[in-house]
């Protein structure tokens, strides 16, 4: 039998560790990796390759299949897991708010669990790994799900489990709406050649550069992230 308790516990163990390892470097890096409009230029490329891949048909059912994987992960998690179980986030929690290491002295809204951010960071990843079907992009999205995520830890405002619970969520929407995708898309592509003329396997419409420049592009908000967690470390010395 699992005791609730000692998981609560653990959770909370974790998570001042995790936080109470920080520098100013780390401050400004996950600041700005917290930040969506980081990863804006990322988007806008994904939404390119997307576009450019596909017929306009195939575009508008793979922006809708991601617009309600989004929606389902975010309305999941924070309509319903939030206020369900009503869960203090750390930076919120009268036994340790504290003794968590804030930046910017942000601290989120009154609960946590389960993460939203997780669950949407990862959801997108999940789907669009298997849209594109691409190892390299795969990698490459899960790190930009787990690494802002982890983001949430080291500013606290979420448990380490906030995030696993979440990144859970995120993945089995994603799982869920794929398959929804995918269910229509052959359904479409055999009885309305005017809808979809054929139908073929992702990883045959998108071209090797374009994910390429893809990962390039995430790479480099990565690298922006770096340069500016430097930046702000070096104005705060002063």
């Amino acid at each position: 039998m699992i005791d609730i308790q000692q998981l609560i516990d653990f959770d909370k163990e974790l998570l001042l560790f995790l936080n109470g390892n920080h520098s100013l470097f780390w401050d400004g890096f996950m600041w700005v990796v917290t930040k969506t409009v980081t990863w804006i230029p990322a988007i806008l490329m994904l939404l390119y390759v997307i576009v450019k891949s596909n017929k306009l048909n195939q575009v508008l059912l793979i922006l809708l299949m991601i617009a309600l994987t989004v929606l389902l992960a975010d309305r999941i998690s924070s309509g319903f897991f939030k206020p369900f179980f009503a869960r203090f986030r750390p930076t919120q929690d009268p036994d340790i708010m504290y003794l968590v290491h804030t930046v910017n002295e942000y601290r989120g809204g009154l609960y946590g669990f389960i993460s939203s951010h997780a669950a949407n960071t990862f959801a997108v990843a999940m789907f669009t790994s298997l849209l594109i079907k691409d190892w390299r992009f795969t990698v490459m999205m899960f790190l930009w799900a787990l690494i802002p995520s982890y983001s949430r830890i080291y500013l606290g405002v979420h448990y380490p489990g906030d995030i696993l619970c979440g990144a859970v969520l995120g993945c089995l929407v994603a799982l869920l709406t794929y398959s929804l995708y995918s269910f229509v898309t052959r359904r479409f592509s055999k009885s309305s050649h005017y809808i979809i003329t054929s139908y073929k396997p992702s990883s045959k419409i998108y071209r090797r550069e374009d994910v390429d420049l893809l990962i390039l592009i995430l790479f480099l908000s990565y690298l922006y992230a770096i340069i500016m967690g430097m930046i702000k470390a070096k104005m705060l010395c002063f």
